[in-house]
């Protein structure tokens, strides 16, 4: 066992405190910091299909764009998890967000060059691990019974993602670079206001060994990549429909562009909705039974949807249904983490599992993608996803139910 760092027991709390006034502050900054950041880590998404047109880019080229701070955003939680750990929070969440408003910039030069919109995009990734410095912050803060509901509402944070696709298009109708500008400027202001009221727990445990121990440790606990299995199941669920909902809506169901972007926009809300909820039921329940059941649920559905079903109602019952079930997953996962992590690798844990996360999201579209191009048909590409889910339903129920702490 790593001993370089000390586990001592929880804040001192009694077991039923009711957090404090500080602790809801923190949770309120960490989601908007998380929304905001999230909001900037996918300026590019919406605003490809322009940027395909100016630049006369191939497909490929489109969705590399995209991809790259997806890919960097997702990667970079790994290192920035582990210096929250060292660091805390206080330091790391204006620090991040004040840099981030650097390549949010350079997007308006950058945008009639595709070499410089790549590498400005890799800068842009750095938006999105803001995810790894808002949950050791939010766990240090809440005493156990409350954790997993706070660690949902922080997760709401995600919705960023949702509000940049609908609002940054909207924006730009009024100026090309006003996009930019406003997610700058409200950058801009969170990390001011970060920067003085962010406060770390006072109980807060700082490892002193190096980054690089501090990532070993967590890779050698096996509950590190049990997690991030489970994650990748159930956030990556979430970004892969993210990503590619509306094309199957457009390319199944002959739905218009905009109709097809409406609906994916109405998935994305429930799995916002049914993070926190998740969380809540974690709180109660076992967050292994509740990401077991939550996981099934999503399994089902994605039966249903492989016998490719007329769109109303059924349709939009079992995407709206797996929905749910992926988003109450991933809520549940991260109240495990809290449950099975020793406090000072939290940091450390969440940045490998969030990048594991994120990275899950991005293997089934090109799954699909290509069943599709073979087969004409998306039904094994849901078998697939319903196996996938069912796998990780049978896991955590289990295996995680038993896991115990390693202090």
């Amino acid at each position: 066992m790593d001993t370089s760092v000390k586990q001592s027991p929880e804040p001192p709390a009694p077991a039923a405190a009711a957090p404090s006034p500080a602790a809801y502050r923190n949770l309120v900054l960490a989601t908007v910091g998380f929304a905001l950041t999230f909001w900037a880590w996918n300026l590019i998404a919406p605003m490809s299909g322009d940027y395909k047109d100016r630049l006369g880019l191939s497909s490929f080229q489109q969705s590399l764009l995209v991809a790259v701070p997806v890919l960097v955003g997702s990667l970079g939680r790994i290192p920035v998890g582990a210096l929250t750990d060292k660091y805390g929070a206080k330091l790391m969440f204006p620090l991040v967000s004040a840099l981030t408003i650097v390549p949010v910039l350079l997007l308006i030069p950058a945008k009639n060059s595709y070499g410089a919109m790549l590498a400005v995009g890799f800068l842009l990734g750095l938006g999105g691990t803001t995810f790894a410095i808002g949950v050791p912050l939010v766990n240090a803060w809440f005493p156990p019974h409350k954790r997993g509901f706070a660690l949902g509402v922080f997760g709401m944070g995600m919705g960023g993602v949702a509000l940049s696709g609908y609002f940054t298009p909207r924006i730009a109708k009024h100026g090309d670079n006003l996009p930019f500008l406003v997610v700058a400027g409200a950058l801009v202001v969170f990390a001011l206001v970060a920067a003085v009221l962010v406060t770390d727990h006072p109980g807060r445990k700082i490892p002193t060994d190096t980054l690089a121990h501090r990532l070993g440790a967590a890779g050698r606990l096996r509950v590190t990549w049990e997690l991030s299995a489970l994650y990748a199941i159930g956030f990556g669920g979430i970004v892969a429909f993210g990503v590619y909902l509306p094309t199957y809506l457009k390319t199944w169901y002959e739905m218009s562009p905009t109709e097809a972007g409406t609906k994916a926009a109405g998935f994305a809300l429930v799995t916002v909705v049914f993070r926190p909820i998740g969380g809540w039921l974690s709180d109660r329940i076992h967050p292994a039974v509740v990401t077991s059941v939550a996981l099934l649920l999503a399994a089902l559905m994605a039966i249903v949807q492989a016998f490719e079903p007329p769109l109303n109602p059924v349709g939009t019952i079992a995407l709206l249904a797996m929905a749910a079930g992926l988003g109450t997953a991933s809520g549940s996962v991260f109240a495990l983490v809290s449950q099975v992590t020793p406090q000072p690798k939290v940091g450390s844990v969440t940045g490998i599992v969030g990048a594991m996360g994120g990275l899950g999201g991005f293997v089934p579209p090109l799954v699909m993608g290509a069943i599709y191009s073979a087969k004409d048909s998306y039904a094994i590409g849901f078998m697939l996803l319903s196996d996938l889910a069912l796998a990780g339903c049978v896991y955590a129920y289990g295996r995680m139910r038993t896991v115990q702490r390693d202090e």
